[in-house]
């Protein structure tokens, strides 16, 4: 499977706290709709029924994937939507047991319209299917899965065929780290400025810095965000906010009014190697208390693991260069981008699939490899980063507490940030011929791995953390 994955694919926008839980359901669920409509049935429902098998099942209350599927049969748009406006959607349909559509159409939808299956479908963890009816008769019924990070797929399509944009003109189709090693050296260009060359071929200069700003913006957003709020997480655990208190003694007394002042403020605070671990750690964490309570973050390469590359990002320019700009921010999530396509053309980034190695532990080699690039490493250099990086994530399982998207998963962001600075600075220091482990290797292993896997680790919460420590222990 030789193509070529966007990294506005890898990098998108929308809400927490869940990118196959929550997004995925969120875009099936919109997807749905608008195929009724292009096949002339919408006008004719009168009745929906949505069924959740496996993982979506099993953790869907804790992912909020039942409010996900409101709003997306509501027709509202994950990336745009107001944050407020979620939860006053959700509880008029729950008081009302009615859908508001687009255009005034009005279904009912009483509180068993979805439907918590055990079981699990064949073809992925993260099934579900929805139903239409018209005087009691079924007019449509799609199967959907959501494969990790957004990204969705149909019962009778192949993954293949859904994701693959184009083979036709691209400069440098990718499939493996090989390849792209390969390029690089041939075109003495980065892995930033090949993955540019592709993206090019889908969009203007313009409209790529556009929405890499965009997703830089909302990243920056989101960090700030959680660095200003304090309280505890929704959903029962009463987990306290942590991100607050450490930005408070972090950032002491100095002033800022908004998210770019505050780039500068940080750059002038006390650099030891104490305060730049809680600066990693707090950057991380504050965005993923952000995806905790249903706020607006970027996949990256999902939602849990949304904190890693902004507070590594943010680490380079507010620790490793003061004149850090756009331009370096842009070379950065390009590199990221890129690393983590390879990762799911090859393996997964679905913890449904892998457990939290597909995501922590890509999200961390995405980051690393980017850093290395921003610190001058070499291209070989920069593989070799993420292959460290994901090496020392490898087997790590998958298991919520409560099915929440909070326990273990908001700290495994501050460390997987840790883990992506300590595997650029190692490879910076290593000749990558003389390295046993590539990249390639280290996915295919990570992939075998996630087979082997029980499923009790694979975001299920029947297993690990989530079977030890119970809400009541809470």
């Amino acid at each position: 499977m030789s193509q070529f994955i966007s990294v506005f694919e890898m990098l998108k926008i929308g809400v927490g706290p869940s990118s196959s839980h929550t997004l995925g359901p969120w875009r099936a669920a919109q997807q749905w709709i608008q195929k009724l409509k292009s096949e002339q049935l919408f006008k004719k429902l009168d009745r929906i029924q949505v069924d959740l098998y496996g993982s979506l099942s099993l953790t869907g209350k804790g992912h909020a994937t039942d409010l996900a599927i409101l709003l997306g049969l509501s027709e509202a748009d994950p990336e745009y939507i107001p944050i407020e406006d979620i939860f006053i959607i959700v509880e008029r349909i729950n008081i009302q047991e009615e859908i508001y559509c687009k255009g005034g159409k009005i279904i009912p939808f009483p509180r068993s319209s979805i439907k918590f299956n055990r079981e699990f479908l064949p073809f992925h963890a993260n099934g579900m299917t929805f139903k239409g009816f018209c005087e009691d008769k079924e007019i449509s019924s799609e199967t959907y899965f959501s494969i990790g990070g957004g990204f969705i797929v149909q019962e009778n399509n192949s993954l293949e065929d859904e994701i693959e944009i184009s083979k036709k003109n691209f400069p440098f189709p990718i499939n493996r780290a090989i390849q792209l090693e390969e390029y690089c050296e041939k075109e003495n260009l980065l892995i930033s400025e090949i993955v540019f060359k592709n993206e090019l071929e889908l969009r203007s200069y313009e409209e790529i810095d556009h929405q890499l700003r965009r997703i830089w913006d909302t990243m920056l957003e989101s960090m700030y965000l959680g660095c200003h709020t304090f309280g505890t997480l929704p959903g029962g655990l009463n987990v306290k906010r942590r991100a607050f208190d450490t930005h408070q003694k972090l950032i002491k007394d100095t002033s800022y009014t908004n998210p770019e002042e505050w780039i500068t403020a940080i750059r002038s605070s006390e650099v030891k190697f104490r305060e730049i671990l809680k600066w990693v750690s707090c950057l991380a964490l504050s965005v993923n208390e952000v995806n905790a309570s249903l706020g607006r973050v970027v996949t990256a390469p999902t939602n849990g693991s949304a904190g890693v590359i902004p507070a590594v990002l943010m680490y380079y320019m507010v620790i490793e260069n003061h004149d850090a700009d756009f331009s370096h921010v842009k070379r950065f999530l390009l590199t990221a981008g890129e690393i983590g396509s390879i990762f799911k053309k090859n393996a997964t980034i679905s913890a449904a699939m892998g457990g939290c190695q597909a995501e922590i532990g890509v999200s961390s080699a995405m980051a690393a490899a980017a850093l290395t690039e921003m610190l001058g490493g070499t291209v070989a250099q920069c593989l070799s980063a993420a292959e460290i990086a994901m090496e020392h994530h490898l087997g790590m399982t998958c298991d919520p507490i409560g099915g929440l998207v909070q326990v273990p998963c908001i700290e495994r962001n501050s460390m997987g940030a840790i883990k992506a600075i300590h595997a650029a600075e190692i490879a910076l220091e290593t000749n990558p011929k003389e390295c046993l482990v590539s990249l390639d290797k280290v996915i295919d292993t990570m992939w075998e791995t996630a087979k082997d896997m029980n499923k009790n680790y694979k975001e299920t919460s029947e297993g690990g953390l989530a079977v030890t420590v119970r809400l009541a222990d809470c």
